[in-house]
């Protein structure tokens, strides 16, 4: 069996839907309409579009917001029966998610351990909600600009000897696939990817997931 080691999105990958386009749809003001324009346009870093787009939201929804997406965010079908398959044989899962602590973690919880969780970070502590960037660009980055950067994380965590998987939906995945050995993708992602030439297999669950990677790769069930 290939020594394989997976990173995995969060929004709109584990989950069905974006949670922070969700967040913005239901509490922000339509100023982030633009903002989220220009992220997706690439016409904006994702980094600099994030911070703005919740610095237009008020601390004190901060409960509200996490109630909000408790309730209403759901699991992508089949991912309890993925992280499990991943143990089972062995295979490192990162969640690498362009997603902020506050949902991502309390959303992840009753499934983790996970092999380590990246993303960014809240600060309620002034007006406005600010957005931390814990895990930069390292100088090999050729954007400079993500929030989480996704290739400086594979290229820390994925070692010289292992092949590696990234699944993801979004333009926040886009440089990862440029990196990844296999590129399982969805939605927006598969049409960069198409776009660019880039080679990936679709899904829409994570059953979808684990016959890609069986098929691709030869992993024992």
């Amino acid at each position: 069996m290939n020594k394989l080691v997976i990173f995995c999105d969060f929004d709109g990958t584990i989950t069905n839907k974006d949670n922070i386009i969700s967040i913005m749809k239901q509490f922000a003001p339509p100023e982030y309409l633009p903002i989220k324009e220009n992220i997706l346009g690439q016409r904006q870093s994702i980094r600099e579009g994030v911070a703005e787009m919740f610095a237009l939201l008020p601390v004190s929804l901060k409960d509200q917001l996490i109630s909000y997406l408790l309730e209403h965010a759901q699991i992508r079908d089949g991912f309890a029966d993925f992280v499990s398959y991943t143990r089972k044989n062995n295979i490192p899962l990162y969640i690498v998610s362009g997603g902020i602590d506050f949902f991502v973690e309390p959303m992840l919880e009753r499934f983790g351990p996970f092999s380590g969780i990246y993303c960014n970070e809240s600060d309620f502590s002034g007006e406005n909600i600010q957005i931390k960037f814990p895990y930069g660009c390292d100088e090999q980055c050729t954007s400079q600009g993500c929030g989480c950067c996704k290739p400086s994380i594979i290229r820390k965590l994925k070692g010289s000897d292992a092949l590696s998987i990234v699944i993801g939906d979004s333009i926040t995945d886009l440089e990862a696939a440029k990196l990844a050995d296999v590129v399982i993708a969805r939605d927006f992602l598969i049409e960069k990817c198409e776009e660019l030439h880039i080679s990936y297999e679709p899904f829409e669950n994570f059953r979808d997931v684990i016959n890609t990677i069986d098929t691709r790769l030869g992993t024992p069930l």
